[in-house]
């Protein structure tokens, strides 16, 4: 397979004025539109629509920028979207209901309620890496919990930005939810704004940047990050299998998912095998010759395939036990195991974002965890064991954002498990329910009747009202 030559950054805006676009905005919120009910199912019917019958233009947008194999681009970019949809419809009625709570005795009579507000104007900046999922699936809660948006595609994933310029328009309502191409200065323009939520999901570079910018509006932030996300496999595992589950989701979108496992600690004792195993597996999913392959893809764009390139080249990176090949013509990294790595070595130091994998060998589970503990906290974990006593030693001492045991990446699916990182691999959560909440504000609401209202709580506090006061509340 050959990629198209990188496509070219994403235009900018024509005249973005970001204080006036989110004026506009902040003027449709005030109608209360947005917050109708039916407005909100109607645009994510709508939304539905789009990846339905947009499918062809958004999977070959996806193929364009990133070598993503159709089916491959399709579960993981449309249906993921469409899934979060479904969810999302099929419990609105649910959500949005107020939440009774319970209110103690000694402050009643009374009834406790917990509404679910929007938040106002939200901006949501996605990535280059799933360039579809990872900006429609927030938006879908910011639709469904009321709010109006405005969408920052990645600059770099530039033929699927100008897909999506081009497509939201036409079934979404544009009062209420804009797209903004472009790259830096766009992005800077609209973070000197003061949002009612700043959603973002990339690295921890730039999400520092975003922290600071919301900062000086005292504005909430959701940052979806990544880091190195550490497997490890145990003596006890069941090697081919894990060998499958680690390259699947290793070498997926060619291995640019920030939940990739980002290296390997294995038990010493099964080092060799699993390496066999791993190759085998590999073999198995794009033959003999991945860049030929109908289902492996592309790294995204020069600078990325270089960045890569010199983390495989650098003091220390190990050895392939296979793979290696490179073709910077075509964007072609082979998916690659690294034996040999210095634990120090820079590959091992900044997430990798390719399909570069490290193999470590390690004593064991108390290694591993002590290794794992040693660095910042991953956005994700996999561990391989059959021992119920060593995956239950990994979560209780590890801390992660999400955890899979026996697989690899498949926590992220399901709408039910929040998702999200901790400490450097991100804040706050998203997927089903947790998108609306993150969304929303929980306001609370306490209504007491006006039958009763017994003078003790009152001036003046005479002795005798202090005492009752004191005994009862």
């Amino acid at each position: 397979m050959t990629a198209t030559a990188t496509p070219p950054v994403a235009p900018a805006t024509p005249d973005l004025d970001a204080a006036a676009l989110l004026a506009g905005l902040r003027a449709t919120f005030a109608t209360g539109r947005t917050r109708d009910l039916s407005w909100r199912k109607e645009q994510l019917r709508a939304l539905r629509r789009m990846l339905a019958e947009c499918e062809e233009d958004l999977l070959g947008a996806l193929r364009i920028d990133l070598g993503k194999p159709a089916i491959e681009a399709f579960l993981t970019e449309l249906a993921f979207v469409r899934a979060e949809i479904d969810v999302t419809l099929k419990h609105l009625d649910r959500w949005v209901r107020p939440e009774r709570v319970g209110i103690p005795v000694k402050q009643r009579p009374g009834r406790g309620r917990i509404h679910r507000d929007p938040l106002g104007v939200v901006l949501i900046i996605g990535p280059w890496n799933y360039p579809v999922q990872l900006l429609l699936a927030p938006l879908v809660g910011a639709i469904a919990a009321g709010n109006c948006a405005v969408l920052k595609p990645s600059e770099v994933s530039a033929t699927v930005s100008a897909t999506l310029a081009r497509l939201l328009p036409q079934y979404l309502d544009p009062a209420a939810i804009r797209l903004v191409e472009g790259a830096v200065d766009e992005t800077t323009a609209l973070l000197e704004q003061r949002w009612d939520h700043v959603f973002y999901t990339g690295n921890g570079a730039i999400g520092r940047v975003v922290m600071a910018a919301a900062a000086k509006h005292l504005t909430p932030v959701t940052l979806e990050l990544g880091g190195k996300s550490p497997t490890y496999v145990d003596a006890s595992a069941n090697l081919g299998v894990a060998a499958k589950r680690i390259a699947w989701g290793k070498f997926l979108n060619s291995g640019q998912t920030c939940i990739a496992p980002d290296y390997v600690l294995v038990d010493r004792s099964v080092a060799d095998a699993f390496v066999e195993e791993l190759g085998a597996a590999v073999r198995e999913f794009y033959g003999d010759d991945p860049q030929a392959s109908p289902d492996f893809g592309r790294i995204i764009n020069g600078r990325h395939f270089g960045r890569i390139a010199a983390l495989v080249d650098g003091e220390g990176a190990g050895t392939p036990a296979f793979g290696g090949g490179r073709d910077e013509a075509d964007r072609y990294m082979a998916p690659t195991a690294l034996v040999g790595t210095d634990p120090a070595a820079r590959v091992m130091q900044e997430e990798i974002f390719g399909p570069i994998l490290p193999i470590l060998p390690v004593g064991g589970v108390d290694e591993a965890i002590t290794f794992i503990n040693d660095r910042d906290k991953p956005l994700a974990l996999y561990v391989f064991a059959e021992s119920k006593r060593v995956v239950e030693r990994v979560l209780a001492e590890t801390s992660s954002g999400g955890v899979c045991v026996n697989a690899t990446l498949y926590h992220l699916v399901p709408p039910t498990l929040p998702f999200g990182g901790v400490g450097e691999s991100g804040q706050g959560a998203y997927h089903g329910r947790s998108t609306f909440e993150t969304f929303s504000h929980r306001k609370s609401v306490l209504r007491k009747p006006t039958r009763l209202d017994p003078p003790i709580a009152y001036p003046p506090y005479t002795e005798q009202k202090q005492k009752l006061l004191r005994r009862f509340l």
